[in-house]
């Protein structure tokens, strides 16, 4: 056991919040988890997904948000806080937890792989946060599966987070839908201005 004493107080609030008894929908059912600080450039980019589906983030257990959809987010390094990890990864789903998001990042980018071991049966979208990361992420042996996005592209990892969720709750699968109707719909407005204005002149413009 780590004799850190920040490491020991999240072990035992992970611990203590799967002992609990709460509803589905006072729990988080995202969690979004990371190696490093550092890694937050990138890895915000599945909290502007979630966010813009509709989620909101819990910072506080005892006064979570309003959002019927929520999610949490913290950074856990699986060479530097082991027991961290392996606590997080092992309560996730008795905190209510129904997907994981880890991002990882440098050559030996094994926290999206040892969490998806530890938390299995919950899925884990793993996120290299690099591209020398991608094949530490996706380097599962048969039989441990994970589910990864191309380097840096958390925004996709938390776009397959609801998609999963949306299997089980309509408002989710409606939120997807307009979300991906607004994309087509950009991409209409695009195409027929530059058709009517000529390249030069949308090129000008732009």
């Amino acid at each position: 056991m780590t004799n850190a004493e920040s490491v020991r107080k999240l072990v035992e609030q992970f611990e203590t919040e799967a002992d609990r008894d709460r509803s589905p929908g006072e729990t988080p059912e995202v969690g979004i988890i990371m190696g490093s600080d550092s890694d937050l450039d990138v890895m915000a980019g599945a909290y502007d997904a979630l966010t813009e589906l509709g989620f909101e983030e819990v910072t506080d257990y005892d006064d979570p948000p309003k959002a019927r959809f929520t999610f949490e987010t913290y950074v856990v390094s699986a060479h530097r806080t082991p027991d961290l990890m392996y606590a997080y990864a092992k309560t996730a789903e008795a905190r209510g937890l129904d997907v994981i998001i880890a991002g990882a990042g440098g050559k030996s980018a094994d926290l999206p792989n040892m969490t998806a071991s530890l938390a299995y049966p919950l899925p884990v979208v793993g996120v290299p946060v690099q591209e020398k990361s991608v094949s530490s992420v996706i380097g599962m042996p048969t039989g441990a599966p994970i589910v990864a996005v191309d380097a840096g592209k958390s925004f996709n990892a938390g776009l397959s987070a609801v998609q999963m969720l949306a299997r089980e709750h309509d408002e989710l699968r409606e939120n997807l839908v307009s979300y991906h109707d607004e994309l087509q719909s950009g991409v209409g407005e695009v195409s027929r201005k530059l058709h009517e204005a000529g390249t030069p002149r949308f090129r000008d413009d732009s």
